[in-house]
């Protein structure tokens, strides 16, 4: 889950019909940039936003929300971090922001790819559970050991926060070269969280402790930085407590959150340029469909992720572009000062909105999509796809998301989005949001009928494992008591010590699955 110059050249579309001889480039093989750059190898009009939420500070006066602006660096392509000190006294650590995940867990040894972790024995205020956890990601697992500590946030809620900590004493494909942070904070719903529900997540901890309203909110201002750069640029905003005006243009739009478990969201529609993919709903939330600050892409279901090539290659103005660029094995490479954004049409999600009946459109510039990774020998720009094929679902991650403004309102359970002031060039900006649009041809639920939630999965499967675990015991109470032999008060029967003895060794490690 983890793991973010800025070349931002005309916005126009090239409307054309003509056919341009453009300076492409291809390059093939060892460089994988949707592996090498994903975060895992490692959400109602305007007139809806509460007044309560819009305040610069909390009714309470316990945060100012203008004194978190620019609390985050980084990139989409290392991921979105914050400084916290944890322990005491704190030791100064960066901490990934992740929606799809609910876990705060750090690094507790050392590791070739981080600078510093958190040194338990240095801090007079941990306390181990004395049980173990494990996570793991769509890409990137790791092992720990549960506990607790005090943290505080330099420009966060004030005071200090007591939180479940997991500490990483293992791990394969979590940490990454080139990253800036040392954990991650899982901000998801308590279902999420491992080894179980009742491990209460950080958002939930601050909130009970402090009282801020149960909102927070995330703009994610990565849009064109190039993921290669050495810079470390202030990466945007974590408020916690409610909403900053100041972050946003024009309306908010909300849509409902369907679960609490992940930001689980309904996706009506997608529309390439001005042309509907056609199809049926239900394809869209194929799995389930999740907002998620630690994905680095827009993940879509296969169906659907065929469908957005497709209309792209039909609408782009190059033609026979290579299907490479679109699997992500292959960087498309223009020479410097040509902007390759103007070939390329917008793209459009629709939203349920708080109204049922109706929806609203968020959608992305080719700034968003088309990402600058890297330059070659000073003449070359290249370019990844910001859009990837998903197994488990439809991911609105932070290619779409460093377009908006992202408020996550837990207390109404609904996620809203508003145009973010930093994803813009000239003015100009990267994303556009409109409605309200009648849910066409949508209006019964585009949910049903979808893979049965990962939670519900783990509680049929441990009641599983539960019946075959009964079912074995009594199967070897009936293998073992023939067999019995009494000399003198002896057991000779050495083969069901035996399998008692293996039995013992045995045992299961729950992780989570994104």
């Amino acid at each position: 889950m983890h793991l973010y110059g800025l070349l931002l050249l005309s916005l126009s579309f090239w409307t054309s019909h003509s056919v341009f001889k453009i300076p492409l480039k291809m390059f093939a093989g060892k460089f994988n940039a949707s592996v090498q750059l994903d975060l895992r190898p490692l959400r109602k009009n305007a007139s809806a936003v509460e007044s309560g939420l819009s305040l610069a500070s909390d009714p309470a006066g316990i945060v100012n929300f203008l004194d978190m602006i620019n609390n985050l660096k980084g990139d989409s392509g290392r991921g979105y971090y914050m400084q916290m000190a944890i322990g005491t006294p704190g030791q100064t650590l960066n901490i990934l922001v992740d929606t799809g995940s609910s876990n705060f867990a750090v690094a507790a040894e050392a590791h070739p790819y981080i600078i510093h972790y958190f040194n338990r024995a240095l801090s007079s205020t941990y306390q181990s559970s004395g049980s173990g956890v494990a996570v793991k990601y769509t890409q990137g697992e790791w092992e720990g050991e549960l506990g607790t500590d005090r943290i505080t946030i330099p420009q966060g809620p004030s005071g200090t926060i007591t939180i479940n900590i997991a500490a990483i004493i293992s791990s394969e494909g979590f940490f990454l070269p080139g990253i800036n942070w040392q954990g991650i904070l899982g901000l998801a719903y308590p279902l999420l969280a491992r080894p179980g529900p009742s491990v209460e997540p950080f958002f939930n901890s601050v909130v009970r402790q402090t009282s801020i309203p149960d909102v927070f909110s995330l703009q994610m201002c990565g849009a064109g930085v190039s993921a290669s750069t050495t810079a470390d640029p202030a990466g945007g905003s974590l408020i916690m407590g409610g909403v900053e005006p100041t972050l946003y243009r024009g309306s908010v739009w909300y849509t409902p959150v369907l679960e609490e478990w992940y930001y689980q969201v309904e996706v009506l529609k997608l529309e390439v340029g001005a042309q509907n993919l056609n199809l049926d709903c239900k394809e869209y939330n194929s799995d389930k469909a999740i907002v998620d600050s630690g994905t680095t892409l827009l993940r879509l279901p296969g169906i659907v992720f065929s469908g957005v090539v497709e209309a792209i290659m039909q609408t782009s103005l190059i033609k026979d572009f290579s299907a490479g660029f679109f699997d992500g094995t292959k960087l498309a490479c223009w020479m410097r000062g040509e902007s390759p954004w103007r070939l390329f049409p917008k793209i459009s999600i629709y939203l349920r909105a708080m109204n049922t009946s109706q929806s609203f459109r968020i959608t992305i510039l080719p700034q968003l999509y088309v990402q600058p990774v890297t330059s070659i020998d000073g003449t070359l720009d290249c370019f990844r796809f910001g859009i990837s094929h998903s197994a488990n679902g439809l991911v609105i991650g932070a290619t779409v998301m460093e377009g908006f403004y992202v408020i996550f309102d837990r207390a109404q359970k609904r996620v809203g989005f508003a145009v973010s002031t930093c994803a813009e060039n000239g003015d100009v900006p990267f994303a556009e949001i409109a409605g309200p649009f009648l849910a066409e041809g949508a209006t019964s639920d585009c949910t049903s009928g979808v893979s049965v939630r990962e939670p519900v999965m783990w509680v049929i499967a441990f009641g599983l494992m539960g019946i075959c675990a009964l079912v074995l015991i009594v199967l070897l109470i009936l293998l073992i008591l023939p067999c019995r032999r009494y000399r003198d008060g002896e057991i000779t029967d050495e083969s069901s010590l035996m399998r008692r003895h293996q039995l013992s060794k045995t045992g299961l490690k729950g992780t989570q699955s994104r």
